[in-house]
């Protein structure tokens, strides 16, 4: 008769054959601090008289018709700004030497105050062009024109635009609408975001085209603002 050997459930190994990563906290790991923001150096002869207080607004500086080439300048006349990014892509061309790849971001700069702007980026690593389309997006911040040009509410508030625009961007056209006070900002998600950053409470939008292409949807938005000064 052949004898069967009873075996022994297979014991785990011990701590010192899980290998070298054995008993390591990956789960637990502390935050990533953010990167500290460099201070600003003025270069420009602009940027140095607003460092020194020469110029204390950046009305002054478009009044003037001067160009702001230093994101700095912005960052110290209105340092209420905010940054959000809006959209991140990936750019994917072929090449003589194979298939290269980028990465385009966009970010919008606004300060719910009737300031807003937004810029581009590209790159071959998306942190830095994302930190391209952040300093862009100071350069081209511009006013926006707020009012109250709804006819169901008539108040003297600055919670809507003033009166109907329409703007165009590639495929995409964008109409805002004077909204009453307490209707909300009637609009898509990015689109909604946009309009909050820029200093909207209240209004009516409707929205043609591509609008998931938000480089086309961006331009179309920027021109309704402008208008708000053309038409007015």
């Amino acid at each position: 008769m052949s004898q069967t050997k009873s075996q022994s459930p297979p014991t785990s190994p011990s701590t010192a054959q899980r290998g070298r990563f054995a008993g390591r906290r990956t789960g637990n790991r502390p935050p990533r601090k953010p990167r500290e923001e460099a201070p600003w150096i003025p270069k420009t002869i602009l940027g140095k008289k607003v460092a020194a207080g020469e110029i204390t607004s950046i009305e002054e500086i478009l009044s003037k018709g001067l160009r702001i080439q230093e994101a700095g300048i912005v960052k110290k006349l209105l340092p209420d700004l905010k940054t959000e990014v809006i959209d991140v892509g990936i750019i994917q061309k072929m090449t003589p030497n194979g298939q290269s790849t980028r990465f385009k971001a966009l970010v919008a700069a606004g300060n719910e105050n009737a300031w807003l702007g937004i810029g581009m980026g590209k790159s071959k690593q998306m942190r830095i062009a994302i930190e391209k389309a952040n300093n862009a997006a100071y350069l081209n911040v511009s006013p926006v024109k707020l009012g109250c040009g709804s006819w169901e509410c008539r108040c003297s508030e600055k919670h809507s635009v003033p009166f109907k625009v329409k703007g165009k961007g590639g495929s995409v056209t964008i109409e805002i609408l004077p909204g009453p006070r307490g209707l909300g900002l009637v609009a898509g998600g990015k689109i909604r975001n946009l309009l909050k950053m820029a200093g909207l409470k209240d209004a009516w939008t409707t929205a043609k085209g591509s609008t998931p292409t938000m480089g086309s949807t961006s331009k179309a938005l920027m021109e309704c603002f402008r208008k708000t000064f053309s038409q007015g």
